[in-house]
């Protein structure tokens, strides 16, 4: 039996079986019938509360993004499961994943002492023994996306008060939190968890064939090194080296985002892959925001189609009255900043997965295009 690796930033947490002594042996990742999903997240065996503990399955595998779609500072727990002898075939802006695949992504906050839910960037509480502690965290959600023969199914389960479970809510959910960030304010926000029909339509990123993929494992935002148990190795390589990856060519030819947060990347760089994980699914030449002409995701390099001194297709509340998208050197006057900034659900962007501002990715944006040489002036 192969032996599971997990990343140090888990610290103690060896999410595998106990093979020897009194424990129960545990259940293989089930695979249910499209027709007959289980009202239980423990029904697929693939994450599971245990003993106190959020734990993965065997071969349930973690992984991470160069940089991350922002949920309302939610930490998120992602894994992969391919069954036995599958594999994904690389393709540089997607794989090509087996049937039976299953990617789960988990959402949850570290908890403070009084109930409130924390602001942070820091994992290393979250995590004590043998699995995801669940006496410093609330669970929020379990997202799936099972792959099957006609493609991939999204499935939302929301966790119960007691962390034992997660139901399927198909029409989704809504939980009042508080969250306190680091400085010691705090705000009140609602959370939001996506019905089924909202998952597909955010995982639809070719408008016109309207089929459901994975956003997030994309060979340039897993092209990125993991701190395993055992050490540190490529994403991309760790899943070749364990079978669920083949065809993948040396990692010089590979895309990567960077890391919106890593001052060594340049601020282009870092904006840039920002404006990919967050609006690139739907402002691509094929996505859902086709019309308005303007392009986020990564592989746009034309600056009229990326907003510079574009005008919106259609004027109003979205628009905050600013006259382009960008305005170099102007992130007061630019649309794009408005939107990103704001928390009106007639004007926001991203319109689904939030309902607060991220003030560091606004700030980031806002650097950059105050970065921008030039002018929307005519002549």
């Amino acid at each position: 039996m192969r032996k599971l690796l997990f990343p140090r930033w888990l610290g103690a947490a060896v999410l595998a079986l106990t093979l020897a002594g009194c424990d129960a042996p545990r259940e293989a990742v089930t695979i249910h019938e499209h027709s007959a999903v289980p009202d239980n997240l423990s029904d697929w065996h693939v994450v599971e509360a245990i003993d106190g503990k959020l734990v993965l399955n065997e071969r349930v595998t973690p992984y991470d993004l160069n940089t991350a779609l922002f949920t309302d500072y939610a930490h998120k727990l992602r894994t992969v499961w391919m069954p036995e002898g599958a594999n994904a075939v690389y393709g540089e802006d997607d794989f090509d994943y087996p049937v039976g695949t299953v990617i789960s992504k988990t959402f949850y906050y570290p908890l403070a002492t009084d109930g409130s839910v924390l602001n942070t960037d820091d994992y290393s509480a979250d995590f004590a023994g043998s699995g995801l502690n669940l006496k410093k965290v609330k669970l929020i959600e379990t997202r799936l996306l099972v792959k099957r023969v006609d493609g991939w199914q999204a499935l939302p389960y929301v966790w119960n008060e007691a962390q034992t479970d997660a139901v399927l809510e198909i029409a989704g959910d809504a939980k009042r939190l508080q969250l306190v960030s680091a400085d010691g304010s705090s705000e009140r926000f609602t959370y939001v968890v996506p019905d089924a029909n909202q998952c597909a339509g955010c995982h639809a990123d070719n408008h016109t064939q309207k089929a459901i993929r994975p956003i997030g494992p994309r060979a340039r935002h897993l092209n990125k090194d993991y701190a395993y148990q055992d050490g540190t190795e490529n994403q991309l390589l760790y899943w070749q080296q364990m079978g669920y990856l083949s065809g993948l060519p040396e990692l010089a030819a590979v895309p990567r985002n960077v890391d919106y947060k890593d001052v060594a990347a340049s601020l282009d760089e870092r904006a840039r892959s920002y404006l990919d994980i967050n609006c690139g699914h739907c402002h691509n030449p094929s996505g859902a925001a086709d019309t308005s002409g303007l392009m986020l995701y990564g592989a746009e390099h034309d600056m009229r189609r990326l907003g510079v001194c574009k005008p919106p297709v259609a004027a109003g509340t979205g628009s905050g009255d600013r006259l382009f998208a960008i305005v170099p050197g102007s992130p007061e006057a630019s649309i794009l900043n408005f939107r990103v900034e704001s928390t009106d659900p007639g004007a926001m962007m991203p319109e689904l997965g939030r309902s607060l501002a991220h003030k560091e990715g606004a700030e980031l944006l806002k650097q950059w295009i105050a970065s921008m040489p030039g002018s929307c002036k005519a002549g």
